[in-house]
């Protein structure tokens, strides 16, 4: 039996979109506090060994047949680029005539290896969820030497040379980015990469929504100040670099 795993199809933009998991288990190298798949068992940076994979593939062939998908939505249980074969899988999706989108959570956009294997797809998603370095640290525990502002630079560094849509998603969590000062810093992360499509979520999932979880009002309020931040952002010039670093190697 194939170990991807799909939602069903729905469409989007006028596009039919199949969205697969590409991971049997979780691989990540964050540990995030309000992940709905628990702790990371397989943190760091080696690549997700998978048995299976050819199986998984010639049913992901019979799917793209039978859906007529427009384009593939590779959303893991994970960090999907750690995928042993992920360079292979966009290949083989893109040969068929469909567009690949890419959920990574932008660690390794500061990677040259994962950096060109990102740059083949159309669209790549990344994430943002905390302001400070301290509570990134705190709750999404990336590895131990690795800052925020270095977190930031590496998107904004694969955005300015990416030609596809780099999309930012921004997940609101109470208590940790929904006040006044932390909006603030969310404008300036998206003057900073300057994503073509900003994304604003609000934990929604059991039991994280209860103490996470923010309401109707404030989320509204702060969808309004982002986007108006998104506005703004197309207003500077296309060659303004407002990165620190984020070189890749």
């Amino acid at each position: 039996m194939s170990f991807f795993s799909y939602k069903k199809p729905y469409l989007e933009d006028g596009k039919k979109v199949l969205e697969v998991n590409i991971l049997p288990e979780k691989h990540c190298n964050f540990d995030c506090i309000f992940c709905p798949l628990g702790r990371s068992e397989q943190k760091g940076e080696a690549p997700a060994r998978v048995d299976g994979y050819e199986e998984a593939l010639s049913d992901l062939e019979n799917r793209l047949s039978s859906t007529g998908a427009d384009l593939v939505f590779i959303n893991s249980s994970g960090e999907a680029l750690l995928h042993e074969k992920i360079d292979h899988l966009i290949d083989f999706i893109q040969s068929k005539g469909t567009s690949v989108r890419l959920l990574t959570n932008g660690y390794l956009l500061g990677k040259r290896i994962h950096q060109q294997t990102a740059n083949k797809c159309q669209e790549v998603l990344g994430e943002m969820k905390v302001v400070t370095n301290e509570t990134f640290h705190k709750v999404q525990r990336p590895p131990q030497d690795y800052s925020l502002d270095t977190y930031i630079a590496n998107m904004a560094a694969f955005n300015r040379q990416f030609s596809g849509t780099f999309m930012l998603e921004i997940t609101l969590l109470k208590g940790y980015n929904d006040d006044d000062a932390s909006v603030d810093k969310l404008k300036e992360v998206i003057q900073v990469i300057r994503p073509h499509k900003l994304l604003i979520q609000r934990m929604d999932e059991p039991p994280f929504v209860k103490k996470l979880g923010i309401s109707d009002q404030r989320y509204q309020e702060i969808c309004l100040i982002l986007e108006e931040a998104m506005a703004c952002k197309e207003s500077l010039p296309k060659d303004v670099d407002q990165t620190k670093s984020g070189t890749a190697i």
